[in-house]
């Protein structure tokens, strides 16, 4: 995967794209060739109106006229854009590239979070990031990624550009300082215009006919950093994630929040986003800060396999013990005292259920239970991710239970998309291809992100190891096939059509089977990965989900009758047929959208159904009915 530039010229060609062609017209019609999509009236407006500064930016002899300059560059394996991108040499012949954050503000109030300012978006005041800060974010984010940046070959200036502003001493008051001093703020007028245009001489001294821009789009991508392998760092206090524009407001948001809670004033927030968005980076970076600013609280999740994963991750840097007092399980807030804790992090909130316990006796309700053990209660929910009957984890529960307490409720998305490469199309175009709901994507958004749908088991499978080299790569199932080799260890499991015979993940690996050295020979299911992620994920599709003329069918008969996800349903089957099937159509559904989610870089699918495969290829082609 490379990073897209949708626009790059020398400047000369840039200046004379604005004058004589209408610059807004030129990149819509290049965005379109490299992308498939339109762009909306008010994105092009945007256009027209920054890059028409830009262009006087630049209309200055000393910028170099062979300087290279990029439009909408791509961050790679996000879904973030660089506004700008000027590149060229420095005086001492340094490889740079200046890197312009556009905005068309005019006003904007300041707050007492880190980085966050208030201003008019979409209609109404949001709290949002300082755009230094963004600038500074985006840069850093493209030394992570890009092996030519990292390498410290190019030289990057970030810089943001409000130029309809007029300075105010609020966004470039002293708070901000911490990123104006990384990334400088130009404001309206020509003064400020002259700034710019010195920066970027600073920076751009030389020419290069877009030879140091090549470089940026062709470099090689560096590996994307697992959470998993990042948490000892993370633990100890260390930025090994960068959070990027809404990651950073909601952790702004729930740090004030969770200092400023107390018993008389509970709070409780509710964090809404999808796969990949980085809710678990931001539920442990909380855990962390909040525990360094002396806060008492823990890290919650109904799911084993993150939490032992975790474990695994952080065995010899932490103690048993001491990972059991920042981790837990949901059930452990039974018998809890109103408001033991400061605050408490709950992640995946969309597994919690009702009752706790082995056998599923004990407690009232865990939402209910985790409200009423602390001061701060934060909740990261997905409600497609809920893969049981028994998940009652839903955002209108929460808020029942907050305002039984008489606490205040904050709620917040994420929408920044990490997983998939970034290619925040492909999760859109995944609900509508399941028909978890109809979006306005039925076209599959490449974005750098690899699906690829099989005919053959044994060559996905074989295709997922070949992809296994740095143990991130597995292959997981709906769980339709029984679980022999629990009692047989040499019995095997799934056997689909004589050659594939593979065996469930191994009892003896656990909840940590996705870290497990050779458990790539294995097959996961929902249980072992949900929460998790690795590079390349390969899915078979069992008779749970099949494609009869056009349609997505599902039956909650075909799940293997040990599968406790669908615990209660012959019964509810026989007092309630149609409830009971839409309840199983929503879990089936929801586990395989969950499931083909889990890969950073693609996902390998097969189904036995020939139709289904055939119905999945062509909607990766781009031909899929608009209705389910």
């Amino acid at each position: 995967e490379v990073g897209v530039i949708v626009y790059e010229a020398l400047k000369t060609d840039f200046i004379r794209d604005h004058d004589d062609h209408d610059i807004e017209d030129v990149i819509r019609d290049r965005y379109y060739a490299v992308t498939g999509k339109m762009v909306s009236k008010s994105e092009l407006l945007s256009w027209k109106a920054s890059l028409g500064y830009m262009a006087r930016v630049l209309r200055d002899e000393a910028i170099p006229d062979n300087a290279g300059v990029a439009v909408e560059y791509h961050i790679p394996q996000t879904s973030k854009r660089v506004d700008v991108t000027i590149t060229g040499y420095d005086e001492n012949h340094n490889k740079t590239a200046v890197i312009v954050e556009l905005k068309q503000w005019e006003k904007a109030v300041a707050t007492p979070k880190d980085g966050i300012v208030v201003t008019h978006l979409g209609g109404g005041p949001h709290e949002t990031v300082h755009p230094s800060y963004q600038a500074w974010s985006y840069a850093t984010l493209l030394e992570g990624f890009n092996e030519a940046v990292y390498s410290n070959q190019i030289r990057l200036g970030p810089c943001a550009y409000l130029h309809n502003y007029v300075r105010d001493g609020v966004i470039d008051s002293p708070q901000y300082e911490p990123y104006t001093s990384k990334a400088p703020l130009f404001l309206k007028g020509g003064e400020e215009r002259e700034a710019l245009r010195a920066f970027i001489r600073r920076h751009v001294r030389y020419g290069d006919n877009r030879k140091v821009l090549y470089e940026i789009e062709e470099g090689r991508i560096r590996p994307s950093k697992a959470l998993a392998d990042s948490l000892a760092g993370l633990m100890k206090g260390k930025p090994e994630f960068i959070l990027i524009d809404d990651q950073k407001t909601v952790y702004e948001a729930v740090m004030a929040a969770a200092k400023a809670a107390t018993a008389a004033k509970p709070q409780v927030v509710i964090v809404e986003g999808g796969p990949g968005t980085g809710k678990t980076v931001l539920a442990i970076n909380l855990l962390v800060a909040l525990t360094k600013a002396g806060l008492n609280g823990k890290y919650v999740s109904k799911n084993a396999a993150p939490r032992a994963v975790y474990q695994q991750k952080l065995t010899g840097s932490m103690t048993k013990t001491k990972f059991a007092n920042f981790f837990t399980g949901s059930g452990a807030f039974i018998d809890e005292s109103p408001n033991e804790f400061d605050f408490l992090v709950v992640d995946e909130a969309h597994r919690l259920n009702e009752k706790s316990g082995l056998y599923g006796n004990l407690g009232e309700n865990q939402i209910k239970e985790l409200v009423h053990s602390a001061n701060c209660s934060v909740f990261f929910i997905d409600e497609d991710q809920r893969v049981t009957l028994a998940d009652i984890g839903r955002k209108d529960s929460i808020k029942a239970f907050a305002a039984a307490k008489g606490a205040a409720v904050i709620e917040m998305g994420l929408a920044s998309q990490f997983r998939c490469s970034g290619a925040d199309g492909y999760l859109a175009w995944l609900d509508h291809v399941l028909g978890v709901r109809p979006t306005a994507n039925t076209d599959f958004d490449h974005g750098g992100f690899e699906f690829r749908v099989f005919d053959d088991p044994v060559a996905m499978h074989a295709a997922i190891q070949e992809k296994n080299a740095e143990n991130k790569a597995r292959v997981v199932a709906g769980y339709c096939w029984p679980w022999n080799s629990k009692k047989k260890p040499s019995a095997y499991d799934i056997e689909i059509g004589g050659a594939y015979r593979r065996q469930w993940n191994l009892g003896a690996d656990g909840a940590g089977w996705i870290v497990a050295p050779n458990s790539v020979e294995q097959v996961g299911c929902i249980h072992t990965c949900q929460g998790l992620e690795v590079d390349y994920i390969g899915v078979i599709i069992g008779p749970d989900l099949v494609v009869h003329d056009g349609k997505v069918v599902t039956n909650g008969l075909a799940r293997d009758r040990h599968d406790k996800s669908m615990k209660g349903f012959k019964k509810w089957l026989k007092s309630n047929p149609v409830a009971a099937k839409e309840a199983a159509d929503r879990i089936i559904k929801n586990t395989y959208r969950t499931l083909m989610t889990r890969g950073m870089k693609g996902c390998y699918v097969f189904s036995e159904d020939e139709e289904t495969r055939g119905y999945f290829s062509s909607a990766v082609r781009g031909r899929i009915p608009d209705e389910k």
